[in-house]
């Protein structure tokens, strides 16, 4: 590896004040907090099952609800993905990951393509897991795929428990971004016949 790919994003609104590093080349450790336990957890379970190392701070305004801060997280995460990557050269560009967690099975098919895209394919009964609203859960990947300028499928092919559900697709998308990211010394440059991504 010629250099550390990693990045620190900082976003401040009138909703949320936001502190976020994140290293690709890491071993998983993480210390998140967002107010939002469940939320917490999933990021914590992205971080361990795709090694990298996560930092992270939120405050926003809970007490409205927590789609802003699910959001603008998303938006941080995404923005420290691109700015990890640089100019993407020598990546593999391409990841697949199958997860399932009991009775659940998630699929993420990554494109570090610089076109950003999100197919999302699940719904989750019921719509809450605590406090957590599960539709929050799209909210986050469109952020993450349009500010990281990714190519993101997620489909989750079964599943009855919105957790196991939940939990599924974030350590599919983890395992995903980390076959996607690491470098191939096979390729020069970057993995395109456009010469650039």
């Amino acid at each position: 590896m010629d250099k550390k790919r990693d990045a620190r994003v900082k976003r401040a609104t009138t909703e949320t004040q936001i502190e976020l590093e994140l290293a690709l080349d890491g071993t998983g450790e993480y210390e998140v907090k967002t107010g939002i336990g469940f939320f917490d957890h999933m990021l914590e379970l992205f971080a361990r099952h795709g090694f990298f190392d996560l930092k992270l701070s939120c405050q926003g305004d809970l007490d409205v609800d927590a789609h802003h801060c699910v959001e603008d997280v998303g938006i941080c995460l995404g923005q420290a993905i691109d700015k990890a990557l640089a100019d993407r050269s020598r990546i593999c560009r391409y990841g697949t990951s199958y997860v399932p967690m009991d009775e659940s099975l998630a699929r993420a098919v990554v494109d570090l393509s610089g076109r950003p895209f999100l197919f999302f394919n699940a719904e989750f009964r019921p719509t809450k897991v605590g406090q957590f609203d599960t539709e929050l859960v799209r909210e986050f990947f469109q952020a993450v795929a349009n500010n990281g300028k990714i190519t993101l499928h997620l489909d989750l092919l079964r599943g009855s428990n919105a957790h196991h559900s939940i939990e599924a697709l974030f350590k599919a998308f983890g395992r995903a971004l980390d076959l996607a990211s690491v470098c191939e010394q096979r390729v020069k440059g970057v993995l395109s016949t456009k010469g650039k991504l």
